[in-house]
């Protein structure tokens, strides 16, 4: 009887952990469930309704539903959508590239220069204090500057290095560059400077020990380093150019266009399912942009 009642016994203690760890799972669902419902409403589901909407057909005056190619045939037909899709991808390199540049010069000033974090965090607010304002406020605060009688002509006539004002500084390539690294430069100063902080100072101090100058421990020790921080601020610089619109109308004058401005023409002429379809190539390309730079780092340690 003894031997019968420690083998019927003996399983209570084994399942104990069990039922914990059931229990466990259980409440960590329940606590994801309202970010999930939020996700889910609010993220794919408006996805999920692009998606379908891109195969629906349209008239001058309505839509219809129907589930055709015609709106991926005519996008991938014509060649107006390769043209600006290149372009969209050369505002998104320029800016990237200056953006990265600048961000990397202001974090390592900040974060290996000035020593005291009183001042790193007072040289830092002063960085945001432009992002206090609207993005058209700040975009549009360029055209007077720029414009043909404005500040920077004004300014070079006076010097005598030109004898007439400059047409190409506003209404240009080089105004919506100029927009896009004021706007998003602050994207990849932040995550960049986040990680230069986050280097240990002995490794820079056993580079120095072992005889390497200031440009070896930049190459070989800062920038591998904060390799996940540049990724970080390189997914939001270029998402945000591909996206935007409004900067590319403004300070182009409407004399260039981009995807999103390609997206906001087709919904201003109500067709929808054409924009649709625009959207998720664009969607589909950002996607495959941001893995293709996931492959040369791992940020979730960052994150």
């Amino acid at each position: 009887m003894t031997e019968v009642a420690r083998e019927v016994t003996l399983p209570g203690p084994v399942d104990a952990p069990r039922r914990k760890s059931v229990g466990a799972g259980l409440i960590g669902w329940l606590q994801a469930m309202p970010l999930a419902l939020v996700l889910v409403f609010f993220l794919l589901a408006p996805i999920v309704m692009i998606v379908i909407v891109s195969f629906w057909g349209a008239t001058e005056f309505s839509i219809y539903p129907d589930f055709q190619f015609d709106n991926y045939a005519f996008l991938f037909g014509s060649d107006v959508t390769y043209r600006v899709f290149f372009a969209t991808f050369k505002y998104a390199a320029i800016t990237w590239a200056l953006t990265l540049a600048i961000g990397f010069t202001v974090a390592y000033f900040l974060a290996f220069h000035v020593r005291s974090q009183s001042m790193q965090i007072a040289l830092f607010l002063l960085c945001t204090i432009p992002f206090w304002t609207s993005n058209i406020i700040r975009m549009i605060s360029w055209i007077p500057f720029l414009g043909r009688n404005g500040i920077a002509n004004s300014t070079l006539i006076d010097w005598g290095l030109i004898d007439q004002p400059l047409e190409w500084l506003l209404y240009s390539d080089f105004s919506v560059i100029l927009a896009f690294v004021h706007l998003y430069t602050l994207f990849m100063v932040v995550p960049i400077f986040n990680t230069m902080m986050r280097i240990d100072p002995v490794l820079l101090e056993a580079a120095r020990d072992n005889g390497a100058s200031g440009f070896q421990s930049l190459v070989h020790v800062i920038l591998p380093l904060t390799k996940p921080g540049i990724m970080i601020g390189t997914i939001f610089v270029v998402t945000l150019v591909m996206g935007d619109f409004i900067t590319v109308r403004f300070m182009s004058g409407s004399q260039r266009a981009n995807v999103g401005r390609l997206i906001s023409n087709d919904i201003s002429l109500l067709q929808y399912p054409s924009a649709a379809a625009t959207a998720v190539i664009l969607l589909i390309t950002v996607l495959m942009v941001i893995g293709i730079l996931l492959r040369f780092v791992n940020i979730r340690k960052e994150l």
